[in-house]
């Protein structure tokens, strides 16, 4: 099977918001969308979307024309209210920082194709890494610094105080002087790590956010999932793309999740979530397939038992006479006598 098209898209939001922040600092909205990509009615609609290769090409040219290595942490900086609809909304009228940061993790599928967030708790202190969805694909580095720095500036708005990180982590080069960084995150990031990330003390997650609306929240939230449902309905069912590479690969030892999910451009978690999404597991549909090509090889004569426990990828027949029994409740040579 050949690999699917690689061509992950994001909201023209983001788009809107770097040639915004770009005018602020005196770069014409012409001149920073020429040889981008980027489609000047994209600015009013807010619906659609566009290639990620725009969005990179956009804030590589608006540091460039504005002269200013931290454009990211600068465009961070003027957030306001409502500049993503929905996502920003279901964040915002959270209880909590840590149910903020939830949302944010759960619908930001809604604004990006790849992007994600993953939390964790670390006792006294909770971690957030931003990563790409797919294996050896990155945020650019603009994009990841402005990301890591809405954390902190929604976070300060929610609370109506400054907050600071304890740490940051980039996995790129710095862009700027440290002071840049400093100002933004209240300490010196680390750069050319495994992953960006930034780390917050857990006690700061659990405190109410002063404006909280309980019922705007659960408008906003069951509008986010119906959204959210919608965004998900993949051209071709996830179940179907995998049992297919299953079928085709388990004569040649690529069953195993990181060799499937790395044939269909996705990461293991990604791949895992997806198929949990759809109530399934990627060893059901391991045995599934196991199964369902045992009994066709079964029924061709010409194959000895030995070769259908290779084709199924078994390490040797005894595994197969076991799983085929427990499948059918015979052996695998009573099956075959059974249908001659």
């Amino acid at each position: 099977m050949a690999t699917r098209t690689f061509n992950p898209k994001v909201s023209a939001r983001i788009g809107a918001l770097i040639v915004h922040r770009a005018s602020v600092l005196g770069v014409a909205p012409a001149h920073l969308m020429s040889g981008t990509g980027f489609d000047a009615d994209w600015l009013s609609d807010l619906e659609a979307r566009m290639p990620l290769a725009v969005e990179e090409h956009l804030w590589e040219r608006a540091a460039e024309l504005t002269h200013k290595p931290s454009f990211g942490l600068f465009a961070a900086g003027l957030i306001r209210p409502g500049e993503f609809d929905v996502l920003d909304y279901a964040v915002r009228t959270a209880p909590d920082l840590r149910t903020a940061l939830q949302r944010l993790a759960r619908y930001n599928r809604l604004l990006h194709d790849l992007a994600t967030f993953e939390i964790i708790p670390m006792g006294e202190t909770t971690r957030i890494e931003h990563r790409f969805d797919v294996v050896g694909v990155r945020p650019c580095p603009q994009a990841a610094e402005f990301t890591l720095a809405s954390l902190v500036v929604v976070a300060s708005q929610l609370c109506g105080e400054p907050v600071q990180a304890l740490s940051v982590d980039f996995a790129h080069a710095a862009l700027d002087n440290v002071d840049a960084y400093h100002a933004v995150f209240g300490v010196a990031p680390r750069f050319k790590c495994p992953v960006s990330c930034l780390v917050l003390a857990s006690d700061l997650l659990g405190r109410p956010v002063p404006a909280a609306d309980p019922g705007l929240s659960r408008i906003v939230t069951a509008h986010a999932e119906q959204l959210l449902a919608a965004s998900q309905r993949l051209p071709e069912n996830i179940t179907t793309l995998v049992r297919r590479q299953l079928a085709e690969g388990m004569a040649h030892g690529l069953t195993s999740l990181h060799a499937v999910a790395r044939h269909l451009n996705l990461s293991e978690r990604s791949l895992q979530r997806r198929l949990d999404d759809q109530g399934t597991r990627f060893a059901d549909l391991m045995d599934e397939v196991r199964r369902e090509l045992a009994m066709r090889y079964i029924a061709d004569a010409h194959l000895a038992l030995g070769e259908v426990a290779y084709l199924l990828g078994f390490s040797d027949p005894s595994s197969f006479h076991r799983a085929f029994k427990r499948w059918t409740g015979m052996t695998p040579a009573a099956a075959r006598r059974s249908r001659s």
